[in-house]
C-alpha cells in the first residue's frame, strides 16, 4: 500500500524508536518521571518508545522523587512550595502533602517504607515524616545547608550531606538522633549505600571527587579523582551517584563536565567517561538496569544509557532544568 507523506510522519518516530531498541538489543516497558525545577512539573517518558507522553503539574520548584517500595506512591520534594507531595502513580493526581520542613530537596525513604528522611536545605536540619500518619515524628541539627540523604539497607543509618560544613552525618534511626560525622571533600551533594550496605558512596561537586567509606567503622576508604580529555578540571562536579545490584559498576553524574562516569566498583578504576547532555545531575537505573537515564539541567534533556554496553542511546526532550527521575515498571 503506498502511503501518504502523513502516514510516513506518523510512522517514522515509531521506527525510529523501535530501531533504537533494536540497537540497544533490549526493549524495556517502563515509565521515567522526571522532575522539571523550572517548569513545576513532572515528566512521563514511555521506555518503549522514548518519548514523553504526559506532563504533570506539581508544587513550586521540584527537585528530589522517589517511589514507596510498591511503586505506587511517588513521593516529590517541591521544595519552594516547603512541602513533600504524594502522588498516586495509578491515577496521577497529588493525594496528599506532608509536613516535610523548610526547603525539602532530597529525601530517602527506610525499608519499613515508613518512615521517610527530608534534608531541609534552609534549615540545617533533617526531619523525619511519618508517612502513614503524616506526624513529624523528630527534626535533628545537622550541618549548613543539608542535601544529599540515603538509608542503610538494614535500616540503621540515615546519611545525610552538608554541603556547607563538608560532612556526612549519621543519624541512628533506632533514637532519631545524630551518632556521628564524617569530614569529606568540598560540597557533598550526594549519597548511595552498597546493596549489601558496607560501603557509602559520596559525591563532593567542588571537590570533584567522590568518597567511598567503610560503613561498619565509617571511616574513607578511597577517594576518586576524575579527569576528562579536554574538559576543564573545575567543570568537573560530581552529583548524582548509582550503583549497579550486581556490583559491577559505579555511575556517577558529573554535573557540568557533561559526561557520566563509568567507575569499577570493586577496584574503584575510572572505566570510562560518557558524554551526556549539559550540567548531568540525577540519575535512576531502569527496573530491570538494562538502562540508566541521566537528568541534564541545562540542554533540558534526559540521556538513555544501554547500562550493559555502556553506551548513550538517545536524548529525550523534557521540561526546563529536569532534576530528579525515577523510574516505574
Amino acid at each position: 500500500m503506498r502511503r501518504s507523506p502523513f502516514h510516513r510522519a506518523l510512522l517514522y518516530p515509531s521506527l525510529l524508536s523501535g530501531a533504537l531498541a533494536l540497537a540497544s538489543g533490549h526493549v524495556v516497558a517502563a515509565t521515567a518521571w522526571v522532575s522539571n525545577e523550572k517548569d513545576n512539573s513532572i515528566s512521563l517518558i514511555d521506555m518503549q518508545t522514548l518519548q514523553v507522553t504526559e506532563t504533570l503539574p506539581v508544587g513550586q520548584r521540584p527537585r528530589g522523587l522517589l517511589l514507596s517500595h510498591d511503586n505506587t506512591l511517588l513521593y516529590i520534594c517541591a521544595s519552594d512550595s516547603d512541602r513533600v507531595q504524594v502522588m498516586d502513580v495509578a491515577t496521577r493526581k497529588i493525594i496528599k502533602e506532608l509536613p516535610s520542613g523548610k526547603d525539602p530537596e532530597q529525601f530517602a525513604l527506610h525499608p519499613n517504607d515508613r518512615w521517610l528522611y527530608v534534608s531541609n536545605e534552609d534549615d540545617a536540619l533533617v526531619t523525619v515524616i511519618d508517612t502513614q500518619t503524616d506526624k513529624v515524628l523528630g527534626q535533628i541539627d545537622v550541618g549548613i545547608e543539608p542535601e544529599g540523604m540515603a538509608v542503610s539497607p538494614d535500616g540503621k543509618w540515615a546519611v545525610n550531606t552538608s554541603e556547607t560544613t563538608n560532612m556526612l552525618h549519621w543519624i541512628d534511626t533506632s533514637t532519631q538522633t545524630l551518632a556521628d560525622s564524617t569530614p569529606v571533600d568540598q560540597r557533598p551533594r550526594f549519597v548511595e549505600f552498597s546493596q549489601d550496605g558496607s560501603r557509602l558512596w559520596a559525591s563532593a561537586e567542588i571537590g570533584g571527587t567522590v568518597t567511598i567509606l567503610d560503613v561498619a567503622s565509617r571511616q574513607v576508604l578511597k577517594t576518586l579523582n576524575f579527569q576528562i580529555k579536554g574538559v576543564h578540571p573545575d567543570k568537573v562536579q560530581p552529583v548524582g551517584i548509582k550503583l549497579s545490584a550486581d556490583g559491577k559498576y559505579a555511575f556517577v553524574a558529573l554535573g557540568p563536565a557533561n559526561h557520566v562516569a563509568v567507575v569499577d566498583a570493586k577496584t574503584y578504576e575510572v572505566l570510562d567517561y560518557l558524554l551526556v547532555g549539559r550540567r548531568v545531575w540525577q540519575l535512576a537505573f531502569t527496573p530491570d538496569q538494562s538502562q540508566l537515564l541521566a537528568t541534564n539541567g541545562v540542554s533540558g534533556d534526559v540521556s538513555v544509557i544501554d547500562a550493559k554496553n555502556l553506551k548513550v542511546l538517545k536524548s529525550v526532550k523534557v521540561g526546563r532544568y529536569p532534576w530528579g527521575v525515577v523510574v516505574t515498571p
